[in-house]
């Protein structure tokens, strides 16, 4: 029995079990909700800024959830947060995810290319890869629109997300949580947490999950396969220790997740559409595919608290992510058999310091400074039809940031937001693409035909000021201009490619009616989006690098709803964005199926993939168009009621929507084979809760059965999940 099993679903049949958590709402949690009916809407406390704040309070477009909310959205990985929050896109990528808010984020799948919209886990910066972990014993997720071009910094071009786990609790003795659910496609769902307070000072918290269900695909192909699957399981253990002015808290965690290979079919307009066997849930390949993710994060952060009510602040982090892969490029038993041996492992090496100032005057503010490191290696084997050609190298990468941050109410009520980073990035790189190896009349470790060496030195001065007016307790306006950056990088010895920028001008209105029963926040925001950053085929080469290839300019609206009326509660939110990507030209490689086709041939020579080809059919201008994933329209929703059934009891059904417009992946701007059509997904959960101890929840997703896709890699698209549903008993004490 793996060990992910043991940890998770021992741990949960052992506690006993729960799908939210009531003591998910530590008092250090990093977001936390009061709920209750007389109160109306609850207040969440969000530390994305480095301070614990009332996100009401905070003058930035975000959206924030506690570990019940996450529950109630059906939100169980990063992927799911796009039908929670607006203007957010997540697609699937397959070796990464794109994540983009307003537009802006990763449109290229690239190792060269660094991550905008910047994703971390207790305060550690998330490299691209391994990002669709599961969700389990969190305390909240706060998403961030706009560039963070200050606390955050570089990679924060389109915004950031903080996600943040539970810390021990040392006034409530020991406790826990545990639940355990099953549900259609064999699938098994069990996470508990065990709270163990050493003293009123000292304590740990254990938590573990494990999750598993069959492929949603059916494989017909000449190979079998259980591509699509889930088998994923992972631990984590906290100490913590807090004497009074100083607090110290360790984190350690790991994750294995195998999925059986990479689930997706070649797009139709693409060279092996005529591949494609029966529906979307058909697979037929000619490789024994496989994917294993594995992932190892350590944290330490220190806080001391001087008499002068300043904090000091250190985080230390460590991480090591690591993907095993065996990949049918071609989707299909089509007759080229491109097969892909895929390794990519990463770690990272971090250092953030903070002063932060008391708050309790006119003027307040933090300083802080910020080192990274990135080791990255890769190894790719791929054989078509019979000829290898191999990818083998890595780089390294650091990243430094000072910053600060200064607000200053200049009359009650009035308060002027300034702030400044400047960042660095250098990265280096070796390594060569060679073909041929082991084939009569080349060299026995291949032929070298390009170069992964290079060097790539940036940086920028990056920040935003803000005019932030609490006109009244229930209304906050605010307007800002924030500039943000992501590195550029280099392909080979001779290429490189500049860093991104953007400029964004924004305002808001944050507020609360009704004796806070019902509360709001409205945004507005205009982008000037430079040098963005895409794969495109160098036809000298026949090999794809990262260009600079147009600018963007990026405007839209934002709004979000929240209520509560007794045992009634909703929210709602809808963004409109408009883009809009400059002409570009280029070679269309949708056409290539992800083959290697080789240089550009000479005048007069034929094409003889892959040892020349000829790309000048093949080019094309664009008129221009949107941003790559940059869907128009995202809204969505929920709606309960708390019905109460005698005693402690009370049943709460909850019903919820999401829509993600149409969005294009590709500079192509195919109907057919470049586009992701619009989707919109229901789902409920029905949740009887007997006493404060016990809970079991009846749950469905995407009710209607909707086929859509949720991604494309390379001629290759990826599908959502069908009907899924199950139940789970849960289980505090």
């Amino acid at each position: 029995m793996k060990i992910q099993l043991v940890m998770g679903s021992a741990m949960a049949l052992i506690l006993a079990t729960h799908t939210g958590t009531a003591l998910a709402q530590s008092q250090d949690a990093s977001a936390t909700a009061d709920t209750g009916a007389e109160s109306g809407v609850g207040d969440i406390i969000v530390t994305a800024q480095r301070r614990k704040e009332k996100l009401q309070d905070v003058a930035v477009s975000a959206t924030a959830f506690d570990a019940n909310a996450l529950a109630d959205k059906a939100v169980v990985n990063l992927a799911d947060l796009q039908n929670a929050s607006p203007a957010l896109s997540i697609s699937d990528g397959g070796i990464t995810q794109s994540i983009n808010i307003r537009g802006i984020g990763l449109a290229s799948n690239s190792p060269s290319v660094t991550a905008g919209v910047a994703t971390y886990v207790d305060g550690l910066f998330q490299p691209p890869i391994v990002q669709a972990n599961s969700f389990y014993d969190l305390a909240s997720v706060e998403v961030l629109r706009g560039p963070q071009g200050t606390l955050v910094g570089s990679n924060s071009t389109g915004g950031a997300i903080f996600i943040n786990t539970q810390n021990p609790q040392l006034f409530d003795g020991v406790g826990g949580y545990a639940m355990f659910g099953v549900g259609n496609y064999d699938s098994i769902q069990s996470e508990a947490a065990l709270n163990l307070p050493v003293s009123d000072t000292f304590g740990f918290r254990a938590a573990g999950f494990y999750r598993r269900h069959d492929s949603y695909f059916k494989s017909v192909g000449p190979v079998d396969t259980k591509a699509g699957k889930l088998d994923e399981g992972g631990g984590r253990l906290t100490a913590m220790w807090d004497p009074g002015s100083f607090q110290a808290v360790a984190k350690v965690s790991f994750n294995d997740r195998d999925t059986g290979g990479y689930a997706y079919r070649p797009i139709l307009g693409t060279p092996y559409e005529a591949y494609r066997v029966g529906d979307i849930r058909t697979l037929s390949f000619d490789t024994p595919v496989a994917n294993r993710e594995k992932a190892f994060q350590a944290s330490l952060e220190l806080k001391q608290e001087l008499t002068s009510g300043i904090v000091l602040r250190t985080v230390t982090g460590y991480q090591h992510k690591r993907i095993n892969a065996l990949n049918d490029v071609d989707a299909s038993a089509g007759p080229d058999g491109i097969a892909e041996d895929y390794f990519a492992g990463e770690k990272e090496y971090t250092q953030e310091i903070n002063i932060i100032s008391p708050t309790d005057g006119p003027f307040d503010w933090i300083l802080g400074g910020y080192f990274q490191r990135n080791d990255i290696a890769i190894r790719i084997l791929d054989d078509q039809g019979g000829f290898p050609t191999d990818i083998i190298g890595g780089n390294q990468r650091t990243t430094t940031g000072l910053f600060a941050q200064g607000n200053y109410e200049l009359v009650p009520g009035l308060e002027a937001q300034l702030g400044a980073r400047y960042s660095t990035y250098k990265a280096t790189g070796y390594g060569d693409v060679t073909i041929g190896r082991d084939i009569p009349g080349f060299p026995p470790d291949g032929l070298a035909v390009a170069s992964l060496a290079g060097r790539h030195k940036d940086s920028l001065a990056t920040g935003k000021f803000a005019l932030n007016w609490k006109v009244d307790p229930d209304n906050l306006l605010y307007a800002l201009v924030a500039r943000g950056y992501k590195p550029g990088g280099f392909n080979s010895p001779t290429s490189n490619f500049e860093k991104e920028r953007v400029i964004s001008y924004e305002a808001g209105w944050k507020s609360a009616f009704l004796n806070n029963r019902i509360r709001t926040q409205v945004s507005a925001f205009y982008n000037k989006y430079a040098n963005f950053q895409f794969n495109v085929v160098e036809p000298s080469t026949g090999f794809a690098g990262v260009e600079n290839i147009s600018t963007v300019e990026i405007k839209g609206v934002e709004a979000q709803v929240q209520g509560r009326f007794g045992g009634f509660g909703f929210d709602a939110n809808v963004a409109f964005v408009d883009s809009d990507l400059a002409s570009v030209t280029f070679v269309n490689t949708r056409t290539f199926g992800g083959a290697t086709l080789g240089p550009q041939c000479p005048a007069g020579v034929p094409s003889s993939p892959p040892i020349c080809f000829d790309y000048t059919p093949f080019i094309q201008t664009t008129g221009g168009g949107p941003n790559l994933y940059a869907p128009r329209w995202t809204f969505g929703g929920g709606v309960e009621y708390e019905f109460l059934l005698g005693g402690e009891a009370t049943l709460t059904p909850r019903l919820n929507y999401a829509y993600v417009g149409e969005q294009f992946t590709y500079i192509g701007y195919s109907p057919l084979s470049d586009r992701l059509n619009p989707r919109g997904l229901l789902s409920a959960i029905v949740t009887l809760q007997l006493n404060d101890n016990l809970k079991v929840e009846a749950w469905g997703t995407n009710l209607t059965n909707k086929d859509y896709i949720t991604g494309q890699l390379n001629s290759n698209e990826f599908y959502g999940a069908p009907r899924e549903y199950g139940i789970k008993l849960g289980v505090t004490f």
